[in-house]
């Protein structure tokens, strides 16, 4: 028997980290975000609709989607971001999918991991036989984000808005990892997720 769960939590709450250690301990990861990436390069599925719709000032010299100019667009404007996520997430689903169902066929009792940011926003996190929601404090979410993307606090202060607030989203949880402490306290935290994950389908 196979299991595919979905990782989530708000931005910089922790679940990259959950979801490397779950891959570390034997489950397939598929980052929704890495998938974003790839279908707004050049020649990706999403490139040219995002193109024609958000225009050049969406773009790099290069010419790339510069996904920081991009969101200064959408995450102040809601209508705008329901526009990008039309065309981005019908491509990350179809491809998260493929790789779900290949991994199965040379894994039937393999547990996959699909690791993204809105899965309880979009109902999605209906199609997973198990949730799991990372978590932190509201404040580090704000100083983990200013940190690793060099977003000002209200850029990310925007960002969040556009999600169910962390509080909201344990609700859903099937398991809940915090974050909030020291890294190998959440690796360990991650582990027993894992064990009662494995244990399910035994």
């Amino acid at each position: 028997m196979s299991l595919h769960v979905g990782l989530t939590g708000g931005l910089a709450s922790g679940k990259s980290f959950v979801g490397k250690v779950l891959q570390e301990l034997g489950c397939f990861l598929i980052q929704a975000d890495e998938l974003g990436r790839t279908v707004i390069e050049p020649g990706g599925e999403a490139y040219d609709a995002v193109v024609r719709e958000f225009g050049p000032e969406s773009l790099n010299a290069d010419g790339r989607i510069d996904r920081r100019r991009l969101g200064a667009i959408v995450f102040s404007n809601p209508a705008r971001l329901a526009q990008l996520n039309a065309l981005v997430h019908p491509h990350v689903r179809a491809r998260a999918q493929a790789l779900a169902e290949g991994y199965f066929r040379d894994h039937p009792d393999g547990i996959v991991v699909t690791e993204a940011a809105i899965l309880i926003e979009t109902g999605s996190f209906r199609n997973y036989a198990r949730l799991i929601v990372a978590v932190c404090r509201p404040e580090q979410q704000i100083e983990r984000a200013m940190a690793r993307d060099g977003l000002s606090r209200q850029e990310v202060l925007d960002r969040l808005k556009r999600q169910i607030p962390l509080e909201e989203k344990v609700k859903y949880a099937d398991y809940i990892v915090d974050t909030s402490g020291p890294k190998e306290q959440t690796r360990e935290r991650t582990r027993v997720v894992y064990q009662s994950l494995r244990e399910s389908i035994r």
